[in-house]
């Protein structure tokens, strides 16, 4: 027989009233009966506060926080953020488009990634954002677009760093990359940049994404903070700016442990008041994501079926990789593991069944709990995936069997 996979990551975020989970103080059940239909996502505005007051109590106060909106780009999610952070990060002119919606300055809204367009340029010097450079090449595209704007771009140099990072997660920094301008690279630049009209703003060493490594963290931020002293020093400039990138984990699978930042937030104390020490008037800021609202975020979808074969009983719901495509496994996980699930309609835990739970897509990958044991669902009961709020929805193939859309609610 199969041996059950646990249940990895305490869920207590969110409430539970007559057996039933709650979102934002109101019960799944209400909430599906509300919105009309199933699949959906649901957001919870507590929830990402709780974890902006904790940053803002824990972190030092020179350290500015930026929403990441690729981590999660509901229009309605945006606005809210803008109230508690204090700038964007953007990878597209559409995440552009949104955060000007907010009015938020121009001065605290910044871009980033590999290939713009020179659409996407246009309209950051346009908008008078930031525009992070990623190559030479792109450097001189932007003044192109520049002196035909008659505009001046700000622009700030993408670092590739010349040290790995020893931990586990998304790692983007190091050897060769799309990402950003080599080391190595960056003082040629930066003497190209004197002699041209664009105007220089600062630094962006981004590390990477989904860290839980105290240990990595700190020795990575201290890396981050020395390159931007020493390319600072060699240049003779003062930067206005400097993006530490955040690269903060949330816990998702087995073995996971939820990260601590109190040595974190320390470490980042000396080392950014080391930098000021030299560069007092620099603004230093960390862009987090997935970490601000991760957790706050649940996928909300309904049992169609049940089905034994050969041994094994399946909950078909009407929800898929087509909407989560992160849950399914099919987004950089090479082992495929669990989420968090629960049966939302049936908190009760006193009788549990090993189950998996699948979508509706004509493919095999498409599952969303592989033999895992829980509380036992019927026909019409409605599944729940926790740590959903970031790279969900918009990270997966809506479009795929043309099946319906799911919604999402900030609540």
């Amino acid at each position: 027989m199969n041996k059950p996979k646990p249940q990895h990551v305490e869920m207590n975020q969110f409430g539970i009233r007559d057996n039933e989970l709650v979102i934002g103080g109101v019960k799944i059940t209400e909430l599906a009966q509300q919105l009309g239909q199933t699949p959906f996502y649901a957001y919870d505005k507590k929830v990402i506060e709780g974890t902006m007051k904790n940053l803002r109590e824990i972190l030092p106060d020179e350290i500015s926080i930026h929403y990441a909106i690729k981590a999660n780009p509901m229009p309605e999610l945006v606005h809210y953020m803008a109230t508690l952070t204090d700038g964007f990060d953007l990878a597209s002119k559409g995440e552009l488009l949104t955060a000007l919606e907010t009015n938020k300055p121009a001065e605290h809204i910044s871009i980033a990634g590999p290939g713009k367009t020179d659409n996407e340029l246009k309209a950051a010097i346009q908008a008078g954002i930031t525009i992070n450079m990623e190559s030479a090449g792109e450097m001189r595209r932007i003044q192109a677009i520049s002196d035909s704007l008659g505009v001046t771009a700000n622009v700030a140099i993408r670092v590739n760093p010349d040290f790995n990072i020893k931990a586990s997660g998304m790692k983007m920094v190091g050897g060769p990359r799309q990402f950003g301008i080599d080391e190595e690279l960056v003082p040629g630049i930066l003497e190209t940049l004197k002699s041209s009209k664009l105007q220089f703003v600062g630094f962006h060493i981004y590390s990477g994404s989904q860290f839980l490594n105290e240990t990595a963290i700190i020795e990575t931020n201290s890396k981050i903070f020395d390159l931007a002293i020493r390319l600072s020093n060699a240049a003779h400039i003062s930067p206005k700016t400097l993006n530490i990138g955040g690269g903060f984990g949330i816990p998702y699978f087995p073995g996971d442990k939820r990260l601590s930042l109190n040595n974190i937030a320390s470490e980042l104390k000396i080392q950014s008041q080391k930098f000021r020490s030299q560069y007092p008037e620099t603004k230093i800021y960390m862009e987090l994501g997935r970490y601000l609202v991760g957790e706050a975020g649940v996928y909300i979808t309904r049992v169609i079926d049940k089905k034994i074969s050969r041994g094994t009983t399946y909950l078909i719901t009407d929800g898929g990789m087509h909407h989560h495509l992160a849950a399914s496994g099919n987004f950089g996980q090479i082992i495929r593991k669990n989420y968090p699930v629960c049966i939302a309609t049936n908190m009760n835990e006193d009788k549990k069944e090993l189950v998996s739970i699948v979508g509706p897509l004509c493919t095999p990958l498409d599952i969303l709990a592989d033999k895992m044991m829980l509380p036992v669902a019927n026909e019409g009961d409605l599944v729940c995936i926790y740590q959903s709020g970031a790279y969900g929805l918009s990270a997966s193939p809506q479009g795929f069997l043309s099946r319906q859309n799911a919604l999402e609610i900030l609540i």
